[in-house]
């Protein structure tokens, strides 16, 4: 039950922040109760207290600096680990499939299916058992953008660790360290992307800073 509670509150707050989300701020305080003290507990409410206090304008414009005009920190997980390639199209196919053996009705939203906010709302609420499958599968990608968010230092990095800590294992400490559980390297061959582009270096040491 805290798995899914995490999950489901790291899935509102992954998304772009909107006068709703904060008109159920209240809502996810109350349920964060129901997660033990400790660790999860601990950094969803750091980013909750984040939120809770700053404008909505001010969390509108460091969402969009950080998610959409930042190539660093892409909220789509096969993207770390296949980019721009033909082969990131039979892994889409595989997120919605999972999603069809669920059987559950899956609106994407106009969204790709490896969004992570949708694949921690299908944990949440559709299966308990694919959805953290999901998520551990694309674990290196979880890792990157929390590596990538740490060295930002958005309060986005606390819903990261907190997903990443629901997952079995510690988390590790750096990029080098996440080449040790990938299962696949960087894409060879990219679509329409221009050679250098961070997003093709997944597993690479990307320097910090920049756009």
């Amino acid at each position: 039950m805290s798995t899914r509670l995490v999950h489901r509150i790291s899935a509102a707050c992954l998304d772009y922040p909107t006068p709703g989300l904060r008109a159920d701020l209240g809502k996810y305080r109350q349920a964060l109760g129901l997660v033990p003290v400790g660790p999860l507990r601990n950094g969803l409410d750091s980013f909750l207290g984040w939120l809770e206090s700053v404008p909505l304008r001010e969390a509108e414009l460091h969402y969009v600096e950080v998610f959409d005009l930042s190539r660093k920190h892409a909220l789509y997980l096969s993207y770390w680990t296949d980019g721009d390639t033909r082969r990131r199209g039979e892994v889409l196919a595989g997120f919605k499939q999972r999603y069809r053996e669920s059987g559950w009705l899956v609106d994407t939203h106009g969204e790709l299916p490896d969004y992570l906010p949708m694949v921690l709302e299908f944990s949440a609420l559709a299966d308990p058992v694919a959805g953290p499958r999901l998520l551990q599968d694309f674990r290196p990608s979880l890792e990157l953008l929390r590596l990538a968010l740490e060295e930002c230092g958005s309060p986005y990095r606390h819903l990261l660790s907190t997903v990443c800590g629901t997952l079995p294992g510690a988390s590790p400490a750096d990029r080098a360290a996440v080449h040790a559980i990938a299962r696949a390297g960087p894409p060879s061959e990219s679509v329409g992307l221009a050679d250098g582009d961070p997003r093709l270096l997944p597993f690479t040491a990307v320097a910090g800073g920049g756009r």
